[in-house]
Formats: C-alpha cells, structure tokens, sequence
C-alpha cells in the first residue's frame, strides 16, 4: 500500500484499525491536498474518513462524480467506511426564505452526490440563529428547521444516517425533532468542553441516539487543536465517554502533527485504563 501513497507528506507508521471498540476516523484534510490524496495517506491506518464538504461555493466544493468512483475504489481497496459532514457555511434555519431554500437544495445535491459511498453519518451543523432564547423565537427556529429537515430525510432511504451536531446551544432545543424525525446525534465533545457542559451528563443523557463522536483538544478557549493539549479532568472524562461507545469516534483535527500527536495520547491513555484491552 505504501507505494500508492501520495510522496513527500510524513505518514503514519501503524494501523489503528481495529484497535478499539468504537471505529476511529479522522479528516479529509490531514494534508493539504485534496480528498483522493488524503485518503490514499490516511486510508490504510484508520477506520473510516470523515469527508469534509464544509463550503457550498467555489470550482472545488462539490467533489466530481469521477471523484466519488475513485474513493469508492478506495474504500474497498483499504476495507474504509466514510462519514461526511455537510456543508456549514449555510444554514436550514436561516430566518431568510431564499437562503433556507438553496441550503436545502445544497444539501440534498451534496448528499445525492455523495451517495454512492453509503456513508455511516451525513453530520449536519443547525446553528441557533436569534439574540436570544425566548419561546417565540426558539418556536419559530424549531420550526424552520422542523420544515426543512423533513425534506432532508425523505431523500434518503435508510433512516438514522443524518447526525445533528453538539453546537453552542443545549441539544434539547432538538430533542422533539430528533426523536420524530429518527435522526440520530453527532456529540462533538470538544464542543461541549468549549462551551461548558459537563461531556460526561451529556453522554449520559444522548449516548443511546448518538453515531459520531467528535474528538479535539481545546487550550486557552481554541478547539480542533491536539488531544494531548486537554486538560487532565477533561481528558479523563473524555476516555470514560469512550469506554462506553462503539459508533464511530473522528478525530477532528486538520494536520498531520495534530492527528499523530491525538493518536499516540489517545492509545497510550487507552492501554493505562484498559489493559485487558491493550493490542500490538
């Protein structure tokens, strides 16, 4: 596999695949390079991809149906799933009915694009757009994004493959739609550290509904940086998280330094609180 790989970018020398109860990912964007790259480097050491389509603009945004074969070809090749997030620079909640209309519409061409690759999650950012949270206007956000993923689900076949992200805002703002619509949860759990909640409560309450976990470090109010940057009680409630989860774990970070160092803290915190677990 090594002589498929893309030359002159530093890679992993081990594989993490299998090595834990949950299925652990990372991004599409470890080097600076496009998707084929990133998972020709990535493909043989992790689980799964979670490929990044975050912006709805521009030549690149929309990866070519070409593009889609041949990371279809490289799932099989390197026995890989895939998870993709969606783009964030749009929203469904937009209390502008054009822009809710064409976020829509971007988001059902990105998952029809996107199909083939049967992804494990379709991870869906809802941002809370208001001043504040009064009942009025949560009534009305809960209904725009009510209306608009509905339309979501009823382009796709399987159901608890779309996976609302952990933002700012208490998930229970979602809980009624969640659970009517059968969509499933994408605890981003350095979200939750960045923005105060307890991750371990949070776990406890949506663990049942969630699919992808999110993992970074945060230091000095910053995210998505390495794991090893944690602090030690929020690292330690973030390993008892994992000791209870089997869906599928992204490392969210976008270096090749920030991934290496995130896995070696992960793996060697793993093996000292789980030795009966510990593989070569």
């Amino acid at each position: 596999m090594e002589n498929q790989q893309p030359p002159g970018y530093p890679s992993l020398t081990k594989s993490y695949k299998g090595r834990f109860p949950f299925k652990i990912a990372t991004t599409s964007f470890i080097y600076p390079d496009h998707y084929i790259p990133n998972v020709k480097m990535l493909g043989p050491y992790m689980d799964e991809i979670e490929l990044l389509l975050f912006e709805s603009t521009g030549p690149d945004a929309l990866p070519s149906r070409s593009v889609i074969a041949e990371l279809g070809r490289l799932a099989g090749e390197f026995d890989l799933s895939y998870n993709v997030h969606l783009p964030t620079d749009i929203s469904i909640s937009d209390p502008n009915p054009g822009l809710q209309k064409q976020a829509v519409a971007t988001m059902l061409r990105v998952m029809e694009r996107v199909s083939p690759l049967d992804p494990s999650a379709l991870i869906l950012h809802i941002p809370w757009i208001g001043s504040s949270l009064d009942t009025s206007s949560v009534s009305r956000w809960q209904d725009r994004v009510y209306h608009n993923l509905k339309k979501m689900v009823s382009a796709i076949e399987k159901e608890g493959v779309i996976a609302v992200e952990t933002l700012d805002y208490p998930l229970k703002l979602l809980d009624d739609i969640i659970a009517d619509l059968k969509l499933v949860i994408c605890l981003d759990l350095g979200h939750l550290l960045v923005y105060g909640y307890n991750v371990t409560e949070v776990f406890s309450r949506y663990g049942h509904q969630t699919s992808v976990l999110h993992l970074h470090g945060i230091e000095n109010g910053r995210d998505h940086v390495a794991l090893d940057r944690l602090p030690d009680e929020s690292a330690q409630s973030v390993l008892g998280v994992l000791k209870n989860f089997t869906g599928v774990v992204s490392v969210e970070v976008f270096s090749f330094e920030n991934l290496q160092s995130s896995l070696n803290f992960l793996e060697s915190q793993w093996e000292a609180r789980n030795p009966c677990q510990a593989t070569s």
